[in-house]
């Protein structure tokens, strides 16, 4: 196969820079109140959705395992409160179809201290074990790509790892929780990266961070490790700079091929709250029940980063926050790649970074922009930090030539970071054509697997 020249010069090449919007980085973490209801999905994660451990009417503990793992490229879940079992039924998600869920109602007057945990000596366990260890907190990658983290850090031994290239850069627009958490707990950080260099033969780590974030990259610098086996490193801030293979570009200097894992190349990458939470749990026994989230937007009273019980309702956390009653439109992740929520009952799950919240008439003035023909302005090439033709992807997607856009230009390649919707003139949806032809063609070949 004939690679794609993705890059010139040091950093990756082409990307935008979109307005920030990062009014929140100043402001700590806050605790979000527990929610009287709380609905844990059992299929959170890329892989096979957990299994119910628990019976309607049990009395749970905040942190007890209340979903088994279904297999290896599973994760269980954990009661994120203290309560009682009250259904295990059909729930809204944030994209539209209902999946399974465990309801459980909240004990009103308890403390909600965690009373679940198996404290553990890493050194006592092998890597075998290690990975179990993991695999019983329930975190999976909590920079958006929900992989379980376990599964990930299991590189086939044929593929030397040299150097864990860990992703500090939230180049998304309006985020600001993996900031905070680099400032507020770097020392967790790294004893997450101390996990993570074990498993992968103890490759060199380098940590980096957006050179907007200053304060986040002297924070990790003053946690670092004697020994120099973990650096940290301030990049150029453009989107998408946080991205595995701009990062790895920028960092290392090495281009990963489609069609190919970047540990094929060397190189491992793995967000900063992934590690964080790597380096909080594990040792302590503890399951993965709350994250940081920043929540904000144009009808948001009250931005901030909050901790955020996993299965808190999603209506329950915009009444906290002060959300304005003229609201249409709420994404759950960031302006370039996140997705509208159909529903203001779905749950806050593991995946969930961010959440914006706009106001009717922002939203309004935006969907009255019109779509044009492709004028072949060369915006959208000029901007692809993958290289591609998004132009000639979009014109080959209007006509349902979906094996053509893959076969041909590359289609499996794109990341979806949006940046070609972003530049474009004529307000063409190019992103959202891709997410649909990559649905199709994976629909297709899962009914081809179940015809032969």
């Amino acid at each position: 196969m004939k690679f794609l020249n993705y890059f010139r010069g040091e950093a990756f090449a082409r990307g935008i820079h979109p307005p920030q919007h990062k009014e929140t980085a100043a402001m700590p973490i806050r605790r979000l109140p527990f929610a009287p209801r709380l609905y844990v999905h059992l299929s959170q994660q890329v892989g096979r959705a957990a299994k119910p451990l628990v019976r309607v009417g049990q009395e749970v503990m905040r942190g007890q395992p209340i979903a088994e793992a279904d297999g290896f490229v599973s994760v269980p879940h954990h009661a994120p409160v203290s309560g009682v079992v009250e259904a295990i039924r059909l729930h809204p998600t944030s994209n539209g179809p209902w999946s399974e869920a465990i309801v459980i109602r909240a004990h009103p007057g308890s403390t909600q201290e965690v009373l679940w945990e198996r404290q553990r000596d890493l050194s006592a366990l092998d890597d075998d074990a290690l990975v179990a260890a993991v695999q019983e907190t329930g975190i999976v990658g909590l920079g958006g790509g929900v992989f379980p983290t376990h599964a990930k850090l299991k590189v086939p031994k044929e593929w030397p790892v040299d150097t864990l290239v860990v992703n500090g850069c939230e180049c998304e627009p309006y985020l600001t929780s993996d900031h905070r958490i680099m400032v507020e707990h770097p020392a967790d950080i790294i004893s997450g990266i101390a996990i993570a260099r074990r498993l992968l033969g103890n490759p060199r780590a380098i940590i980096g961070v957006e050179d907007n974030k200053l304060d986040a990259v002297a924070a990790l610098r003053s946690c670092l490790p004697d020994d120099g086996s973990v650096s940290v490193e301030a990049v150029p801030t453009k989107y998408p700079q946080g991205a595995g293979e701009m990062l790895i570009k920028t960092l290392v200097g090495r281009e990963v091929p489609p069609d190919s894992r970047s540990y094929q190349i060397g190189a491992y990458v793995q967000n900063v709250v992934t590690l964080s939470q790597l380096g909080t749990l594990v040792a302590q026994g503890r399951g993965f029940i709350e994250r940081v989230i920043t929540v904000t937007g144009t009808a948001v009273a009250r931005p901030g980063n909050y901790l955020v019980p996993i299965g808190t309702p999603l209506r329950f956390l915009l009444d906290h926050v002060g959300a304005t009653d003229d609201y249409l439109e709420v994404v759950f992740g960031g302006p370039m790649m996140g997705q509208a929520v159909g529903s203001l009952d779905t749950p806050i799950t593991k995946g969930v970074s961010g959440i914006l919240v706009f106001r009717g008439r922002d939203v309004e003035e935006k969907a009255a922009r019109k779509t044009y023909p492709c004028i072949k302005c060369g915006e959208c090439v000029e901007s692809c930090p993958m290289g591609l033709n998004p132009s000639t992807l979009g014109m080959l997607a209007a006509k349902r030539e979906y094996e053509m856009m893959s076969e041909r230009y590359f289609l499996g390649t794109c990341f979806e970071c949006g940046s070609c919707s972003y530049v474009c003139p004529a307000n063409i949806p190019l992103v959202q054509q891709f997410r649909v032809a990559k649905r199709i063609l994976r629909e297709q070949a899962a009914a081809e697997k179940a015809a032969s």
